[in-house]
């Protein structure tokens, strides 16, 4: 009986660990992030409030705050966007939802990171 419910067990264990949904990481497309905000065809977009963008943000880049984010997914429809914010925590909110909408979007996490790469020679 200890055998057979052993036998059980194991079978049932090998098949629930065989069912996996997760994609390996090899998978998972790769970027060069330097290159794309380099790219001139590509839209930096910061998603933190109308204040912070003023304070400070990255060349060239435009403001759609992350609440209005939605409302405004048509006018990036067939562009790069490249999301950034404070700490990265907006711009992963706006990857989410701008990748779930079709758009080619990639995370530059934060305005200063992108600042950064813009000012490199």
């Amino acid at each position: 009986m200890n055998k057979l419910l052993l036998g059980f067990i194991g079978t049932l264990f090998l098949v629930l660990t065989s069912c996996t949904t997760a994609k390996p990481v090899s998978s998972i497309p790769k970027y060069n992030i330097k290159e794309i905000v380099k790219s001139e065809d590509v839209v930096l977009l910061d998603v933190r409030i109308p204040e912070e963008y003023a304070e400070a943000t990255a060349n060239n880049a435009i403001n759609i705050p992350l609440d209005s984010l939605q409302n405004n997914i048509e006018s990036l429809k067939g562009k790069k966007v490249v999301v950034f914010c404070n700490r990265g925590i907006q711009a992963d909110k706006a990857v989410d939802l701008l990748s779930k909408n079709g758009i080619e979007v990639y995370d530059g996490t934060t305005w200063k990171n992108v600042k950064a790469i813009q000012q490199e020679k």
